[in-house]
């Protein structure tokens, strides 16, 4: 699963109306600031902050078809763990979403703020077919940024390295980051929970607004100890095959993990 095509299509739909509205107030442009995981809950869960990306949405707006642009973050953690006939591979994710939070004369503009986790899991669902049948099982009271939210986790198909997994997802409503509105998304597969739903709850409650922006890893595989698969001794030669490599586990990565 891309986690770019899920996280971008639950931004097309869920923030086109708030790039209406800032249309006809007159902002064509708003960004949200990045969040993250704090090192501590990272380390003692074993995920690795992969990525930090901007989510950009464009609308054509009014009569005269002005553009407004409303750009979030996504930062994305992720995790070896077992995948059975896969091996060890990256396929427990968590990723933080902030979005800008816009009031007008004391309205809220952003429908998120309003979402509930059903609500946020139907929009991933609805734009991306690699994750299907999605059914709510139990929700949770945590806490993030010090404010008391709802988590709810669903279990879903979906599709890793064309083999079918059966995955947990656990969503948070949104709360306020600042200036912004954030959420939780994690995925694991459903045979890991026992390790992996103490870790998200631990993730959660690790959120931070200050997020470290050199801690990215840009996904790279790991081998089974957990160590970078390279090797500075070769010669230009390997050097050149190493980095293809390395680009060619990092576009896998990107392309088949769980929201990864």
């Amino acid at each position: 699963m891309n986690r770019r095509t899920v996280l971008a299509g639950l931004g097309a739909a869920g923030f086109a109306g708030l790039s209406g509205c800032l249309g006809l107030v007159g902002l064509d442009e708003h960004e949200s600031s990045p969040a993250g995981v704090e090192a501590g809950a990272r380390e003692e869960t074993g995920y690795e902050q992969t990525a930090i990306e901007p989510l950009s949405v464009e609308r054509e707006v009014g009569p005269t078809n002005e553009t407004v642009t409303v750009t979030n973050y996504m930062t994305a953690h992720e995790k070896s763990v077992d995948m059975q006939l896969l091996g060890s591979r990256r396929g427990a994710v968590f990723n933080v979403l902030t979005t800008p939070q816009v009031s007008i004369l004391g309205r809220e503009l952003n429908p998120v703020e309003e979402m509930s986790t059903q609500e946020l899991v139907d929009l991933v669902r609805q734009n991306y077919d690699g994750i299907e049948n999605i059914e709510h099982e139990d929700d949770t009271d945590v806490t993030v940024l010090g404010q008391s939210t709802t988590q709810s986790r669903f279990t879903a198909d979906a599709e890793f390295d064309g083999q079918d997994v059966p995955v947990n997802v656990h969503i948070t409503e949104a709360v306020e980051a600042d200036d912004d509105l954030l959420v939780t998304i994690g995925v694991y597969p459903e045979y890991v929970q026992p390790q992996e739903e103490p870790n998200i709850t631990t993730l959660v409650e690790g959120v931070t607004t200050d997020v470290d922006e050199d801690a990215s890893s840009d996904g790279t595989e790991s081998d089974d100890s957990g160590n970078q698969s390279t090797d500075d001794s070769g010669s230009d030669e390997d050097s050149d095959n190493e980095t293809d490599d390395n680009e060619s586990s990092k576009n896998e990565s990107d392309d088949d993990g769980l929201l990864g």
